[in-house]
């Protein structure tokens, strides 16, 4: 039988589909192998107990695979040669406030100059907040009030690739008192402002409606230049707080400057006590008992003790800021010794931003072992954000969140507050200061 013009053009037809079926499985392949790394490290701390030595972390897309002994790389897979660094889990920094941002324009202050822009305006100038934290290695932050919900704004962006930045876990507005007397053309309550239980239930309800991640309560006056520490909101109001905040699956961190809001604090069941110095041994006792976190922000006021020019301080302030410096690390050196699990938190503003990691050295200083100061920014952030199965260490099926730094952060922190290298955040290399990664 003489083959047809229909018989020749059906068998073209067939070796033209065949053809395109094995060039789109090959370009399929090929995707899939670009987005496989070999990820090769002479010293790895994995944030689960372990020290691997002549490592590779293998990741796919946003995630690691596996972590074994360097062999060879999967076929196709990406070759990054870490060899000459020690890898270590990206960090978090448990108080941030990544939406205060000052441009450093001569005559003016960080603090008026934040009030004076439109929060869109801020949210991209805060980009560079965002940039200087990845540079210290922390990938992941809880921020802990802003002001019309300019975090959220910023950590949507960061969350569908819009804008570059460390995963954000955000509480909105901060739950305040009423500070400010009545004047006319004023309206109240305004932003986080709760006086009683039913105002507390109310604001906290708005914070879960605005789709925050944790909830902030102002629980004491003290901030900046003000370590007053007296408590503003009672027992009953912050077992309201926490009760509505637990029911929709919130955290609650607490900030308190004084010793009485974190004693009413801790018995009211909050996840988070930010700040505070000068806590009795009973109250220390029971954060112990509870697993609540302590979260002290030491190096905070030395940034505003070594900055106090560009705020306008005296000398006076500085001598208030260094002697709560003095009680606050001893507060930090009694909890330590009573079992009281910590997480780092920077409480990073303005220029602070970079300087994410130096608190570190105050765990140190507090008592702690190197090691147990770097778990602080891993294993145990990633408890308090309640994201332990994810973030924090280098494990399959954790997030691509990895960090190379020159020297052994084991035997001195320093190593991880100063010599940060390359940092992963979500199998995305967000910094490279190396000169042989591949």
């Amino acid at each position: 039988m003489v083959p047809t013009l229909t018989d020749y053009l059906g068998t073209i037809l067939t070796f033209m589909m065949k053809t395109l079926f094995g060039l789109a499985l090959i370009a399929l392949s090929s995707q899939a192998a670009a987005a496989t790394q070999y990820i090769r490290f002479g010293k790895l701390i994995d944030g689960q107990g372990k020290v691997w030595t002549n490592v590779a972390v293998v990741v796919e897309n946003d995630r690691i695979v596996r972590v074994e002994p360097d062999a060879a790389p999967p076929p196709g897979a990406e070759m990054v040669d870490l060899r000459r660094y020690t890898g270590i889990p990206g960090m978090i920094d448990a108080h941030t406030h990544m939406t205060f941002y000052w441009d450093q324009t001569p005559g003016t202050t960080p603090w008026a100059q934040s009030g004076a822009r439109q929060s869109a305006v801020t949210v991209f100038l805060a980009q560079e907040n965002t940039r200087k934290t990845l540079e210290t290695g922390v990938t992941t932050v809880r921020d802990l009030g802003s002001s019309e919900y300019a975090d959220v704004a910023m950590r949507d962006l960061i969350n569908r690739g819009a804008m570059v930045g460390p995963r954000m876990f955000v509480a909105g507005y901060g739950l305040t008192v009423t500070d400010q007397p009545a004047r006319p053309g004023v309206g109240f309550p305004s932003g986080g402002t709760a006086d009683g239980v039913a105002e507390v239930l109310r604001v906290v309800r708005q914070q879960v409606a605005a789709k925050v991640d944790v909830i902030k309560m102002y629980g004491s006056t003290g901030s900046d230049q003000d370590v007053t520490g007296f408590q503003t909101f009672t027992f009953d109001e912050i077992k309201a707080a926490v009760d509505v905040a637990h029911g929709y699956g919130r955290k609650l961190a607490f900030h308190t400057y004084g010793p009485d809001g974190a004693r009413d604090a801790v018995r009211a069941g909050v996840d988070s006590i930010e700040h505070a110095t000068d806590m009795d041994d009973q109250t220390i006792a029971e954060m112990a008992r509870r697993g609540t976190f302590y979260v002290p922000t030491i190096d905070h006021n030395r940034y505003y003790v070594e900055y106090r020019q560009q705020f306008g301080y005296n000398e006076e302030v500085a001598a208030r800021l260094n002697d709560y410096i003095q009680r606050n690390l001893e507060t930090a050196r009694r909890a330590h010794k009573a079992g009281v699990r910590f997480a780092m938190g920077s409480d990073a503003v303005f220029t602070g931003f970079g300087q994410n990691t130096r608190e570190l050295e105050w765990f140190v200083k507090a008592g702690m072992t190197a090691e147990q100061a770097l778990a602080t920014a891993t294993s145990n952030g990633a408890a308090l954000l309640g994201m332990e199965k994810s973030l924090g260490a280098i494990a399959p099926r954790y997030f691509a969140d990895i960090v190379a730094v020159d020297g052994d952060p084991l035997r001195d922190i320093g190593v991880v507050v100063r010599n940060v290298h390359w940092v992963m955040k979500g199998g995305k290399v967000v910094v490279d200061r190396t000169s042989n990664a591949k």
